[in-house]
């Protein structure tokens, strides 16, 4: 746990460092939103630019050590504390990745951001995959729903479907890389049909259980 979080706050500490380096050559107003077809569709300040990120990392890793402590089944996540500090650490490299991006856009060095973030984007969503089947019952992590919350054996069954379905997920989001026009279909609509399917399925199986 404690490389974990040591890992995920260098990374915080990095994106911080790297912002504030930046910080005087970059452009007054800093380009922050791409839409699909690569073309600059917001702008932030260039001291929001350099300073969001890292405190929403900041926060993040905060609020994700406090979480465990406050959750009245704490001790379930810390039985997965390693897939958990994992997690964690996907997420901020994630974020890490995305700052560094913005960055080094603006610092002159142009290319097609949305196309280079849709593989981490991949790698983070099949990271989710990998960490899910490991969950066990909690109020903050994971597919909760009426019926997951209800059923250990409920949330097992939907946390191990989630993981293969989520991984699978990742892996179509890489297909946006190769038809950028399509990037929207392959990493938006998966993960959405994802999330739905599993509300769905996890009422079912609880269902099951209540009429056999």
């Amino acid at each position: 746990m404690k490389n974990k979080y040591l890992a995920s706050r260098l990374l915080v500490v990095l994106s911080f460092i790297v912002g504030f380096i930046s910080f005087p050559a970059l452009p007054q107003m800093v380009a922050s939103h791409w839409g699909l077809a690569g073309q600059v569709n917001g702008y932030q300040s260039r001291t929001f630019a350099v300073l969001f990120l890292p405190l929403l990392m900041t926060g993040l890793i905060a609020l994700f050590f406090v979480l465990p402590k406050i959750d009245p089944l704490g001790k379930n996540i810390r039985s997965f504390q390693k897939p958990y500090d994992n997690f964690v650490l996907f997420l901020i490299g994630f974020l890490t990745y995305v700052h560094l991006l913005i960055l080094i856009w603006n610092l002159g060095w142009k290319f097609d951001v949305v196309r280079l973030l849709i593989p981490a984007f991949g790698f983070f969503i099949f990271g989710l995959g990998q960490t899910l089947p490991l969950a066990r019952p909690n109020w903050f992590f994971g597919i909760r729903t009426p019926w997951t919350m209800s059923s250990g054996r409920v949330w097992y069954h939907t946390h191990e479907l989630a993981g293969k379905l989520y991984k699978l997920a990742g892996v179509l989001a890489l297909g946006g890389f190769f038809w950028p026009s399509l990037a929207i279909y392959f990493m938006v609509v998966p993960i959405v049909a994802v999330s739905l399917y599993l509300i769905i399925f996890s009422y079912f199986d609880w269902r099951k259980e209540t009429l056999s």
